[in-house]
């Protein structure tokens, strides 16, 4: 690794080379002030101005972000110049800025109030007349507001970067430029697969969640039995809303604030998994024993099946025909849990707590309403917005105890389940049952140390009594592509692929809490590489914690199968654990793969 000289406030530091001055500086402990610190400095580059610093000998001051350092240059940050550009500029972002902070969702996770702190903004510099605004909530998933943005565009290179697709970019000129889809049009009308990964680099309220907690308040006021399940990835992030370091399991609080909040009963979404592991591992080893469509590839991740459906709909074959976990678990309650306990379905409301802000639409969707054209799942909201609901309540995190999950019917899960809230996870999970299946052992190691990383692509071969199944995990479109053309092209040499749609799975999906460090100070530099190992370190770990780590051997799955289903893949199986998928791309024929 090569080195530089360089000069910072007049003191000498050696640095790698190839840094932008932003970076080197972070490296030996300056922070300039900026708006692009989420994924190494992802934005429209120098667009906002916010990290202008002087340098000996150059014309004018330089934007840090972009401008890389070289042998002997003197770097200034608290020259006067800069800091009163820095400030302006600032300032001016704020003249067109919608100041309604005390109402936005954002409050408290808002990097350009933060920064204006930084920087000693003040109030009404600039005032005027403002660019027009667009207020977009028409998609089940997002909600765009161009007041709130500040056209850094960290959302057009998140979808570029993560998903390969570029939803967003900037229409309009001058004074009239906006960030939106092609044309100004709503996501909902747009080919946009809702993941979300804009939602996690906007630095204001300009793009977030649709929310849904109304219908949660609805819901209790109409006297509704409403029942909450969470997902795997929730428990691992839920805990950094209240100050918790990133990786400090939350599950046990979790449960207890779901308990006063006062939901009938409050279930784990890692049941859902442990079923859809049955009906997806028997599902493939079908297709493997009796020349089905190969490869099987995963279905869990609605933003991936949004994916499919736009621009890719001839793989629409090779996908798993199973439901996801939560709903699964949806109609499971509406169906079998309903009828022993004599509840009628109309009174049952199910709340889904997801990472995703995609199974926001996915809830929607005309398929997944098993019973009586009843939704499977009512409502969906966000890690985030339960945080917003146990803050709403009075709860103190930190007093709360750690408490279980409810055990009725659908209680106990595995530690298979738990693993499906990051990339790699699906895919061990069901490789557990298939080894079962196939040789009536289990597999001795349990684990499949191949797929255990957070790496966006991975591959790897598993000798199962004989035969060598093949297998691929990829996160995030962008990465997927190449699969998807391959089997596309029925060129890919693989039995099963498991894809998500958010890099890196659902650990870091578009509904979990924010990660942008200049928000997190008492968290190590580089966390912005280590966040996702210490969310699945936390689902690694009570994995291992946890004695019945194959869904097969779930006591409630088993009793789910004797009294009700009767075998995975049957045909009540089908009806409420099944679902299908069409092709969108005649809705949106300008799309290109």
């Amino acid at each position: 690794m090569a080195l530089v000289n360089i000069k910072i406030e007049g003191r000498p530091y050696q640095v790698e080379e190839g840094l932008t001055i932003l970076e080197a500086c972070r490296s030996v402990g300056y922070r300039i002030p900026s708006l692009c610190t989420f994924n190494k400095g992802q934005c429209s580059k120098a667009s906002c101005r916010v990290c202008l610093v002087s340098v000996k000998g150059a014309r004018g001051l330089l934007a840090s972000c972009v401008y890389p350092v070289n042998e002997g240059m003197e770097i200034s940050i608290s020259n006067i110049d800069a800091v009163e550009a820095r400030r302006a500029n600032v300032e001016l972002l704020l003249s067109n800025h919608n100041m309604n902070c005390q109402q936005c969702d954002k409050n408290g996770h808002c990097e350009l109030l933060e920064v204006a702190k930084i920087v000693g903004a003040r109030e009404g510099m600039y005032q005027g007349e403002k660019t027009p605004t667009t207020f977009d909530n028409l998609a089940p998933s997002l909600v765009r507001d161009t007041s709130k943005c500040i056209l850094c565009g960290r959302c057009i290179e998140r979808c570029k970067d993560a998903q390969g697709i570029g939803i967003l970019g900037f229409e309009n000129r001058g004074f009239n430029t906006i960030v939106a889809p092609s044309g100004n049009r709503s996501f909902a009308t747009s080919p946009c697969i809702q993941c979300g990964q804009c939602v996690n680099v906007c630095p204001t309220g300009a793009l977030m969640e649709n929310s849904e907690i109304h219908l949660i308040d609805k819901a209790f006021k109409e006297g509704k039995k409403v029942i909450v399940q969470t997902a795997p990835a929730v428990r691992a992030a839920i805990a950094e809303e209240f100050g918790a370091k990133i990786g400090t399991v939350g599950t046990g609080k979790m449960v207890a604030a779901l308990h006063r909040l006062g939901f009938y009963r409050v279930f784990d979404t890692n049941f859902g998994a442990d079923l859809t592991i049955m009906e997806e591992a028997y599902e493939l080893l079908g297709r493997i024993k009796n020349g089905g469509v190969l490869p099987q590839i995963t279905s869990c991740s609605p933003g991936w099946i949004n994916y499919l459906e736009y621009y890719y709909p001839e793989v629409i074959p090779h996908v798993s025909s199973c439901k996801s976990p939560h709903e699964m678990v949806g109609a499971i309650i509406k169906s079998y849990y309903a009828k022993k306990h004599a509840l009628d379905p109309k009174d049952i409301f199910v709340v889904s707590v997801m990472p995703c802000v995609a199974k926001k639409y996915e809830k929607d969707r005309p398929a997944n309403r098993a019973v009586d054209g009843l939704k499977d799942v009512d409502a969906v909201i966000t890690t985030r917005e339960l945080a917003k609901m146990i803050k709403r309540a009075g709860i103190d995190w930190n007093y709360l105890p750690e408490e279980q999950f409810d055990d009725d019917l659908l209680g106990e899960y595995t530690g298979a389940g738990v693993i499906f809230g990051v990339t790699g996870g699906v895919m061990e999970a069901a490789l557990r049952t298939a080894y079962f299946a196939l040789t009536g052992k289990e597999y001795p190691a349990i684990e499949f140390k191949e797929v255990r990383n957070v790496a966006l692509f991975k591959e790897a071969s598993i000798d199962i009594d004989g035969k060598v199944i093949k297998i691929a995990a990829v996160s995030g479109m962008k990465n997927a592509k190449p699969l998807l053309e391959d089997v596309k092209d029925g060129k890919s040499p693989y039995h099963f692929i498991e894809i998500m749609g958010c890099p890196g799975g659902c650990i870091n999906g578009g509904g979990q809490p924010y990660v942008h460090p200049n928000l997190l100070p008492n968290e190590e530099e580089n966390i912005l590489d280590t966040y996702m190992q210490k969310r699945a370190s936390v689902l690694y770990s009570e994995d291992e914690r946890k004695v019945l780590r194959q869904s097969h051997n779930n006591p409630d799955i088993k009793r789910l199968y004797e009294d009700y289903l009767g075998e995975p893949c049957s045909h009540l199986a089908h009806e409420l654990l099944h679902t299908h998928y069409e092709s969108h791309r005649e809705k949106y024929p300008q799309v290109k793969k």
